[in-house]
C-alpha cells in the first residue's frame, strides 16, 4: 500500500513507520500476510494507491468521505485522531460554530486532505476560504508567520511536528491546539475498486476483529 509522511501514524523513518502502519502490519502479521508500504507526497499516495494498473492495493490512513466512498472501499477502523485548529498563542480564536469560523479571512488546509463533511463543503461553496498548503509543516510556518489565523490539523500530528521538527524550533512555543475540536475522526484504510484489494480488504476486517486495535493503537500514540 502507499501513505505519507504524517506522523506520529506513518513516515518511512519513524519508528515501526507510524502507529497506524504499525497497527495495520500488526493486523495483516495475524491474517499470514505482510504489510508493505511505499511512501509517496500525499496526493501521489492517493494517485497511485488507488491507480487500477498501479501494484498497490491501496493507501493508508485515510478519514472517510462519501465523496470517497464512491472510489475507494473503506476497512474496519485502526484508531482515531482528534481533528482541530492550530492557532497562535498570542491570538487564540473563540469559535462555537463553522459560521465563527466563515468569519476569518483564511483558514489553512493541506491539499486532497479530507477533513469533515460541512467544513470540507463550506471549502468547496466558498462560505470558507481556505489557504492550501502541500503540508501540514507548511501551513504551520504560515501560521507563525502571522499569515492565517488558523490551519486545520490533527492534534497529535501538531505536538509531533512542535516537537520535532527543526524548521520550527524557533516557533514551537508560539504555537497551540484550539481547545475545540472539529471532530473525533476515525482512521481507514483505503482499498482500491479491483477483485485483489477488497479480497484483501475482507481478509484485514477479519482480523481487525481478532486484535486489540485500541488497546494496541492508544498504547503506541503515548
Amino acid at each position: 500500500m502507499t501513505s505519507l509522511l504524517w506522523p506520529p501514524y506513518s513516515g518511512e523513518n519513524l519508528p515501526q513507520q507510524g502507529v497506524t502502519v504499525a497497527a495495520t502490519q500488526a493486523i495483516f502479521k495475524a491474517m499470514g500476510y505482510e504489510l508493505v508500504v511505499d511512501f509517496y507526497p500525499w496526493s501521489r499516495a492517493i494517485k497511485l494507491g488507488l491507480d487500477s494498473d498501479s501494484k498497490y492495493l491501496g493507501y493508508l490512513p485515510e478519514y472517510y468521505s462519501q465523496e470517497l466512498d464512491k472510489t475507494c472501499h473503506f476497512s474496519e477502523s485502526v484508531g482515531t485522531g482528534p481533528l482541530g485548529f492550530a492557532q497562535l498563542k498570542s491570538k487564540p480564536i473563540k469559535w462555537n460554530t463553522l459560521e465563527d469560523i466563515a468569519q476569518l479571512p483564511r483558514v489553512g488546509i493541506v491539499q486532497d486532505y479530507v477533513n469533515t463533511q460541512e467544513f470540507d463543503q463550506k471549502i468547496r461553496d466558498g462560505s470558507i476560504k481556505g489557504d492550501v498548503s502541500t503540508s501540514d509543516l507548511m501551513n504551520l510556518k504560515k501560521l507563525a508567520a502571522g499569515r492565517i489565523p488558523l490551519v486545520v490539523i490533527d492534534k497529535y500530528v501538531l505536538a509531533y511536528l512542535l516537537a520535532n521538527t527543526s524548521e520550527l524550533k524557533d516557533v514551537k512555543t508560539q504555537i497551540e491546539f484550539n481547545d475545540k475540536i472539529l471532530e473525533d475522526k476515525y482512521l481507514y484504510l483505503c482499498f482500491k475498486d479491483t477483485p485483489q484489494a477488497k479480497k484483501m480488504k475482507d481478509l484485514f476486517d477479519k482480523g481487525a476483529h481478532r486484535v486489540d486495535m485500541k488497546s494496541f493503537f492508544e498504547e503506541s500514540l503515548r
